[in-house]
């Protein structure tokens, strides 16, 4: 394997974090941000890009690192090493309420593509890169799935989804239509485009959006329940205007909030 073969296990129900399991001199790369906690003797490394690409050079390594820009990821990544004797743990955590979903590349093919947010971590010598569309109508209309991130090597990776996980077999011809932002990822034989809703009614008061995303078989897809896009949108939705609570739960409104004994916020 040119990948570092890791052991992990996830912990939680709604809100759960990957611990990994370090043999001495193994690795584990993470985006910033995900970083939970470790133990004594592991060390940390600030890298361009992945690191996967040991004999580009630097400009190669600052060309893998620039592509990340163009998912809306930093330019670096965060390196997790186990430098001493023994077994070392480092665990890593989900950004939102979700699932998190362990991805055994050699299972695929080598290669498996995901929501440009959706990666969490992964064995060291995977490759995180970029997956550009091929279609029109995809890359214009696409939303998420414009530009997809996509993680190729031997080794486990570790992506993370909203809500509730769908893992859809889809048999060769068979289609799935799903909103694009509700897409964690699929295997590289699955064909992947945007299709049109069509209808007035549906274009001007569906409140879905004009299009979906149209997956064909064979192939592999996982579908989460609450991206974070949605999440985000209904918490700045809700948000008092002028500062003043909206008084959910009470029909005295404004009155009520005088009355429920905590107004300190």
């Amino acid at each position: 394997m040119t990948s570092h073969e890791i052991d992990y296990r996830i912990y939680g129900e709604e809100m759960q974090y990957v611990e990994i399991e370090l043999d001495p001199q193994e690795g584990v790369i993470a985006e910033s941000g995900s970083f939970m906690m470790m133990d004594n003797g592991i060390k940390m490394e600030t890298i361009f890009g992945d690191g996967s690409q040991k004999d580009t050079g630097f400009f190669g390594k600052i060309l893998g690192a620039g592509k990340r820009i163009l998912t809306g990821e930093s330019l670096f990544m965060t390196a997790f090493y186990n430098d001493l004797t023994g077994k070392r743990n480092v665990s890593f955590a989900s950004p939102y309420p979700g699932k998190i979903i362990p991805i055994d590349l050699t299972e695929y093919k080598g290669k498996f593509i995901c929501q440009k947010d959706a990666f969490l971590c992964a064995a060291k010598g995977v490759s995180v890169g970029i997956e550009f569309s091929k279609k029109l109508g995809r890359g214009l209309f696409g939303g998420e799935g414009f530009i997809m991130q996509k993680l190729e090597g031997d080794g486990m990776a570790f992506v993370h989804a909203g809500g509730t996980m769908a893992r859809k077999v889809l048999q060769p011809g068979e289609v799935l239509k799903v909103d694009t932002g509700c897409i964690i990822g699929f295997t590289q034989d699955v064909d992947y485009d945007i299709e049109f809703v069509g209808g007035i009614k549906n274009t001007v008061f569906g409140g879905e959006g004009l299009f979906f995303a149209k997956l064909q078989g064979p192939g592999i897809v996982y579908i989460q329940s609450l991206p974070f896009s949605r999440l985000a949108g209904r918490i700045v939705s809700s948000l008092p205007k002028g500062g003043n609570s909206k008084g959910e739960g009470s029909i005295l409104g404004g009155l009520g909030d005088l009355l429920d004994g905590d107004n300190r916020f």
